[in-house]
């Protein structure tokens, strides 16, 4: 209950009643409630908005779009976490999605104009290895998730979406 100690855990469908666009965003349009990793769940479902993002305003458009969900997942994330009195709900993943997005820059950066089987190999990439970040957390991004509120929430993913862009960065400059 960290943070929440004393409060008393609101149902999901409280939850969605008193705060429905905080709990549709944070859950991703429901995608947290998918059965088994919620967070993989929300890591893929984020990748057809982020390609719309890309295809309806290019890298600006994706970078606003990973900036948007970011800013806009710790309130959402923050309504959720006090309403159901728990530190870090499995059914929230807006923090997948922006971390996912972060994690997918420098491939549509550097490879979305070269061959798509290329791209598409490079993206899938991109996803694992966010996946992974986000399962082992390491050093610092495990320290982020401790911050309160929906910016813990937030902040370890976002930490390891830049971890993987970096990475995928410093991979794709020395390939070139």
């Amino acid at each position: 209950m960290d943070g929440n100690q004393g409060s008393t855990p609101e149902t999901w469908g409280k939850v969605f009643r008193a705060g429905p666009l905080a709990a549709t965003l944070a859950t991703w349009f429901g995608a947290g409630f998918l059965p088994v990793a919620p967070g993989t769940w929300g890591s893929l479902l984020a990748i057809p908005f982020i390609e719309g993002s890309f295809l309806l305003g290019g890298i600006p458009g994706l970078t606003g779009f990973a900036l948007v969900v970011s800013l806009a997942g710790i309130p959402a994330a923050d309504a959720v976490v006090r309403r159901r009195a728990e530190k870090d709900p499995s059914q929230i993943v807006i923090d997948e999605v922006a971390g996912q997005a972060i994690a997918l820059l420098p491939v549509y950066l550097f490879a979305r104009g070269g061959s798509p089987v290329r791209f598409w190999l490079l993206a899938l990439v991109a996803f694992l290895l966010f996946r992974v970040v986000d399962v082992l957390k390491p050093g610092p991004i495990r320290k982020a998730e401790g911050l309160a509120g929906g910016l813990g929430v937030m902040a370890d993913d976002l930490l390891g979406g830049l971890l993987v862009a970096l990475v995928l960065t410093a991979g794709l400059a020395l390939l070139r």
